[in-house]
């Protein structure tokens, strides 16, 4: 099975230049705590929930003037539609991360998420063993 058999489409996003405070009201709307960050199309970089409290309230800044740009992560691990679901879903043990944007050629195309791949008739190890590795401690070096 591929990530694009899964994946899911449409996925809300934001712009880096959007302000935080606008980011929590869309994500408090939608009911999400992930947003994909994106220019033109192009995903830029992602913001969780806790990014805007950790990374602007909690550190003192002004969510209403403070960008997202500012307090998103930038290097972000993704999928290929193409790709392997298995390979996917084992990416995202390693990287003990919930929910992979879906990019081709830079474009933003969907989100396969954990709760994806545990709806796959066939996948009900690869999410066990997924979500046994995310809920892990991290590993200090």
């Amino acid at each position: 099975m591929k990530v694009s058999d899964c994946m899911g489409q449409n996925p809300v996003t934001i712009g880096m230049d959007a302000s935080v405070s606008s980011a929590a009201r869309l994500m408090a709307r939608r009911n999400v705590g992930f947003l994909p960050v994106c220019q033109g199309g192009a995903l830029m970089g992602v913001v969780t929930d806790r990014d805007l409290l950790l990374r602007c309230v909690a550190a003192g800044e002004d969510p209403n003037v403070t960008p997202v740009s500012r307090v998103m992560t930038g290097r972000v691990l993704t999928a290929s539609p193409k790709e392997e679901l298995y390979l996917a879903s084992r990416r995202m043990a390693q990287a003990q991360v919930r929910r992979l944007p879906v990019v081709e050629n830079g474009r933003l195309l969907g989100m396969v998420a954990l709760s994806d791949v545990s709806r796959q008739e066939d996948y009900a190890l690869e999410t066990a063993q997924c979500l046994q590795e995310i809920s892990n401690p991290v590993k200090k070096w």
